[in-house]
């Protein structure tokens, strides 16, 4: 069965930064905490929005910092987008690192 609100197989990008790139998206299997996730090269993590910890996978020490950072900075905005995410809606772009 084919679920109507993904597009293929588009996984919403909301950031990018050094490399980074971080998305979000409701799966069928996906479930609470509210979270985000950050690929690097290889790696990939799964980030606690509330907590600002990675709670799945792992990401070299410095690409940790840079995202677990930019969580802090914008854990609103990442709240607000899983609100979205979780109604089938479009989560909004964020600022990136600089």
């Amino acid at each position: 069965m084919i679920c109507g609100h993904h597009k293929g197989d588009t996984v919403p990008t909301i950031s990018m930064f050094f490399g980074i790139i971080i998305r979000m998206y409701f799966a069928p299997g996906e479930h609470p905490p509210p979270h985000f996730h950050a690929y690097y090269n290889e790696y990939k993590a799964t980030v606690d929005i509330r907590t600002c910890e990675i709670i799945e996978g792992d990401l070299p020490g410095r690409q940790t910092k840079l995202v677990l950072a930019w969580a802090e900075l914008h854990k609103e905005e990442l709240m607000a987008d899983w609100r979205l995410v979780t109604s089938g809606e479009e989560p909004f772009k964020i600022e990136p690192l600089k």
